[in-house]
């Protein structure tokens, strides 16, 4: 397998960085995450321009690049947490400075937006949280989501669980996790941010997203044939979808199971990541286990003899 390189977990009082790639964000957000990060035995650190804002942008590109980059070569810093998505981390993600990452590593954190890191870091080999941010913190519900993202960090190997679904695909599955936002993993397609699929566990989720849009990308990852490749496939939430006045005629569950008949990897349905205050931590570029049986999916992340 890759050798993926895994960031050394936390110990209690370690330096967390706040930093914002994509949409702008308000002093309640960054204070609550402080809070949280207290609370779970860390201390939080902004970035210098955490609550600029540029347009949408919580800083012009130059900054939000600087802040993340700045975290990065601190060796005071063990973990960076992205506070927001939106759009604007694909603006930025070139200028990422992987070869310090790789020198001083440490776990960056988020997802949607953030999905453009997490799969350009795992075309560089290294491992990273796929997880709630501060922008959503207070959804009612999200605690648990919260208590993960920091469990994670405290060295604690993620395991998810769906429920039974009628188009699941039983079957047992091993190798790397990756994977994130539907729209953004289209996105690195043909860039030097897009990951190696063979042989990975591929976990997808969207929100506000029309059917026929999960429709095209998905005939892209088969005509690309990202899809033939895979070992498993991990079905999130996909929230918030919408129709024409003419409907599509599937739901996202029938799009999806539609364009994998032609494979024999196992799929599960339904595991608690993306857009819902239920959304699990996962460790993307760690070795996992997907098992899909009557009783519905378990995924679970442990330590690889080849990890380091």
């Amino acid at each position: 397998m890759t050798n993926f390189h895994l960031p050394p977990f936390l110990n209690s009082g370690d330096k967390i960085g706040l930093v914002a790639t994509a949409r702008a964000i308000d002093e309640p957000i960054v204070k609550n995450a402080e809070d949280a990060i207290r609370q779970a035995g860390f201390e939080a650190q902004r970035g210098k321009h955490l609550l600029d804002r540029h347009f949408i942008f919580s800083a012009r590109d130059e900054d939000r690049i600087k802040d993340i980059n700045t975290f990065i070569a601190d060796p005071n810093i063990k973990a960076i947490i992205c506070c927001k998505g939106g759009y604007g981390t694909a603006r930025i993600i070139d200028h990422l400075d992987v070869d310090k990452l790789r020198d001083n590593p440490k776990w960056i954190c988020g997802f949607s937006d953030v999905t453009m890191i997490h799969l350009h870091l795992v075309a560089h080999g290294i491992a990273s949280i796929h997880s709630i941010m501060p922008s959503l913190f207070h959804q009612e519900g999200a605690k648990q989501s919260v208590d993960t993202l920091f469990s994670c960090l405290k060295g604690t190997y993620p395991q998810l669980q769906s429920d039974t679904h009628p188009l699941q695909r039983r079957g047992m599955a091993e190798g790397v996790l990756i994977g994130g936002n539907l729209s953004l993993l289209v996105n690195s397609l043909g860039t030097p941010s897009e990951p190696d699929f063979a042989d990975k566990i591929l976990f997808i989720e969207e929100v506000d997203e029309y059917l026929y849009h999960i429709d095209r990308m998905m005939v892209q990852l088969k005509r690309k044939g990202i899809l033939a490749k895979l070992a498993g496939l991990v079905v999130g939430d996909f929230s918030g979808m919408k129709d024409n006045p003419d409907p599509f005629g599937m739901n996202v569950a029938d799009i999806i199971h539609s364009h994998c008949l032609d494979y024999n990897f196992p799929i599960a349905f339904g595991m608690p990541i993306g857009h819902e205050p239920l959304n699990l931590a996962v460790i993307s570029g760690a070795y996992s286990r997907l098992e899909v049986s009557d009783e519905g999916g378990m995924l679970v992340q442990r330590p690889h003899p080849a990890q380091i």
